[in-house]
């Protein structure tokens, strides 16, 4: 009994970091055909069309970008802690195919290719700074309308963006799982979750492999092309976004025949790529990360393999100001807004007053992790993209269908 109402609690406590609790159900491999997942990283050209730094200040302050799309309403991707601006490559693909937009996505601070004079400031007041420098500094004083979209952390430095006036063209707002209350709640146990994972990984396709088992990110496809830039190579101690080649090509993208495809296959190292089910089915592991011997062996090098990005537990003492107020925020910001939601218990009562006042949208996913935008690219593109129709700030291509809301 005891077990079963903790598992019940987990599932209705959220990662507010955008890093999801650890998996309580097995690992368990279904009987029939099989097949190997691949789990070689891919380049980010494959789905943004240009990489830049953008210099912010005279301190030097830089925030790697990744934009697609050239026309129509502006949307600045926000990310969750821990991750990267690439875990929207997938979702900006799919965006830009159903309506006129442009797309652009930030690696926030302290984290992928961004570097600040202090990389371990993420107030929420700093954050929202940094995202209203980087617009400013990329389309002037006056940029297209503009609708900032965050998923978790990324969600709440959406609204504190929002809610400071300094972009005045800001015309909607799009926060993808994440509440204040159960925010607040899960915030006690994100230390032993952070340092429940792997300290260090041998290898990209190991650190890759991981996430998708983990239940961390469950579209592989997602993973291969985000989960570079949300750690550091221990050899370099740059992200390892730069180690990963441009001309990888991912077999979602090319021919069965085609040679770079079955060549990106060969990549592993015996031993890292692991027989496993359909990508359909999802697989999630019972054990905790450090003690899987597969995902932390004792004999990695200190100067051979990767590591996180950022320690995000030297934050902590900031978690609580990202979500403070959030519910009252983001009610009281006068755009058209959407709230994204993996599961529907994930309400506060504020929001669920606001919700039935009519004072945002709601539409909630429930077949897909907490990384929502990486689990389900294309269904929260078509969410995204009426939202957008709806309040007529863009127009649809011959591929958009409505999506009818949940509420």
């Amino acid at each position: 009994m005891e077990g079963s109402a903790l598992k019940k609690v987990r599932s209705k406590l959220i990662a507010p970091l955008g890093l999801p609790p650890t998996s309580s159900r097995s690992f368990a491999r279904p009987t029939g055909m099989i097949k190997k997942r691949v789990y070689n990283p891919v380049h980010w050209s494959q789905y943004f069309t240009t990489s830049e730094k953008i210099v912010v200040n005279e301190d030097g302050d830089s925030f790697q970008i990744y934009r697609r799309g050239f026309s129509g309403p502006l949307l600045v991707l926000l990310h969750g802690g821990g991750f990267s601006a690439l875990s929207w490559a997938l979702f900006a693909e799919c965006i830009e195919n159903l309506v006129s937009c442009q797309v652009l996505a930030i690696d926030m601070r302290g984290h992928g290719d961004s570097k600040t004079h202090n990389d371990e400031n993420l107030s929420a007041e700093t954050q929202a700074d940094d995202i209203v420098s980087v617009v400013k500094h990329v389309f002037g004083q006056e940029p297209p309308p503009i609708v900032l979209v965050g998923h978790s952390m990324g969600g709440a430095i959406a609204v504190h963006a929002a809610a400071t006036e300094q972009l005045p063209t800001i015309a909607g707002l799009i926060v993808i799982d994440v509440v204040e209350g159960t925010a607040m709640e899960a915030l006690a146990s994100m230390q032993s979750f952070l340092r429940s994972r792997p300290k260090q990984f041998q290898s990209l396709e190991q650190a890759i492999e991981w996430s998708v088992r983990s239940g961390q990110i469950r579209n592989g496809e997602s993973a291969r092309v985000s989960m570079p830039g949300q750690l550091s190579s221990d050899a370099t101690g740059l992200c390892a976004t730069s180690e990963v080649s441009s001309t990888t090509i991912s077999p979602s993208k090319s021919s069965p025949n085609d040679p770079l495809a079955a060549s990106s296959v060969s990549q592993f190292k015996h031993g890292e790529c692991i027989t496993e089910e359909d990508e359909k089915e999802k697989v999630e592991s019972s054990l905790s990360p450090v003690q899987d011997s597969e995902f932390f062996p004792p004999s990695v090098s200190p100067k051979s393999g990767y590591h996180w990005r950022i320690d995000l537990t030297k934050t902590e003492h900031q978690w609580p100001g990202w979500f403070h107020g959030l519910s009252a925020k983001f009610l009281a910001i006068p755009v058209a807004k959407l709230l994204l939601l993996a599961g529907i218990d994930r309400l506060d009562r504020e929001l669920t007053v606001g919700q039935m006042q009519g004072k945002f949208q709601m539409q909630v996913l429930p077949q897909c992790g907490h990384a929502v935008h990486e689990d389900v690219p294309d269904k929260v593109a078509e969410v995204v993209a009426t939202f957008l129709v709806r309040n007529r700030l863009t127009s649809p291509s011959d591929k958009f269908s409505w999506v009818m809301p949940a509420c």
